[in-house]
């Protein structure tokens, strides 16, 4: 225990905050590059443009919040592995923090304990990134708010053009500057659709990425404390193995003394019959007490093999669950 105390058992999320940092950098970067065309698309509709911005830069703080809450849980752990004071008390895993003091101190912990907790600690991660799904899918949703709020200008403005050409009369040149005038309004409202949607996809692409970091900081964390505890995991107890056993061998010595009784009457020439008989129902009970245990027994067997057969299903569904977040 003292050698697997000697470092942490998990690492820092730095990494994964580094990354997010160099691709906003990039974005940032990509954005000035593009300034020019930028800047009118924004300036096409700068209100519901300047929301969907405000929303983004809401989502890129909560996400780096949601590697920056990783740290004092890490804290946590390290400190109590390694046994030093000063850890302060987790958040996510509150409902760990006495487990894992106890496999600190050396105590091994059966899988069926930990397990569920370590369950309970992934559920609670995930909550946390639920509002970075929500918050991309509304960005795409104002985005398309946009795009039919420009193409209902667009429409309307096409049906006023076209009414005025038909009320109109006279010179050709007259109307076709007329047409012109008439539709700087629609192309407008086409550049108010457009823009929305650019602005839309590009703020939800940025929080995927940054979403996908996230996931995988959790990821790793909750891997190194399973890799961690099953390091240390403990023999799982099975209830009532033991005593069928004992009381199996005990019935077993039983009948064997009353086979030796009776065989020692039979061999006898001077034995009773009411001693044989006596020897002849000792012998059938310790028969029957023996066929008892032995049905007892395998029921327990029965019982145990399902127990671990619903594990191996809980534990299917977990590694099932955590393959389909790796793949999300």
């Amino acid at each position: 225990m003292a050698a697997s105390a000697a470092s942490p058992p998990l690492t820092s999320p730095r990494i994964y905050l580094v990354r997010m940092v160099v691709f906003l950098i990039l974005v940032g970067f990509l954005a000035f590059v593009l300034y020019r065309q930028i800047v009118p698309a924004f300036l096409a509709n700068p209100g519901l443009n300047g929301l969907i911005l405000g929303v983004l830069f809401i989502a890129v703080l909560l996400a780096f919040g949601q590697v920056q809450r990783l740290f004092r849980e890490i804290r946590f752990v390290n400190r109590t592995v390694m046994q030093e004071t000063g850890a302060g008390e987790p958040r996510v895993l509150s409902a760990l923090a006495p487990t894992l003091r106890e496999a600190a101190a050396g105590q091994p912990i059966p899988p069926s304990v930990f397990r569920p907790l370590l369950d309970s600690v992934v559920s609670r991660l995930d909550e946390g990134r639920d509002i970075l799904r929500y918050i991309a899918g509304i960005l795409i949703l104002l985005g398309l708010l946009g795009t039919f709020w420009g193409l209902i200008d667009t429409l309307s403005a096409v049906g006023n053009v076209i009414r005025s050409m038909r009320a109109g009369g006279g010179d050709a040149a007259v109307m076709f500057d007329e047409l012109k005038s008439g539709l700087a309004v629609p192309l407008s409202g086409i550049g108010l659709a457009f823009s929305a949607s650019l602005f839309g996809l590009a703020g939800s692409l940025t929080i995927g990425f940054l979403d996908l970091q996230a996931g995988q900081a959790h990821t790793r964390f909750s891997h190194e404390l399973e890799d961690w505890f099953v390091a240390r995991a403990g023999p799982e107890p099975v209830q009532g193995a033991i005593q069928p056993a004992r009381t199996s061998e005990a019935s077993l010595r039983d009948l064997a003394e009353a086979v030796t009784r009776l065989s020692s009457l039979v061999g006898d020439s001077t034995g009773n019959s009411r001693a044989s008989t006596q020897a002849m129902a000792n012998l059938a009970e310790g028969i029957q007490g023996l066929v008892q245990h032995m049905r007892a027994e395998q029921q327990m067997i029965r019982d145990w093999v399902e127990a671990q057969a619903s594990r191996e299903r809980e534990l299917k569904q977990v590694l099932d669950r955590l393959s389909r977040e790796r793949v999300e």
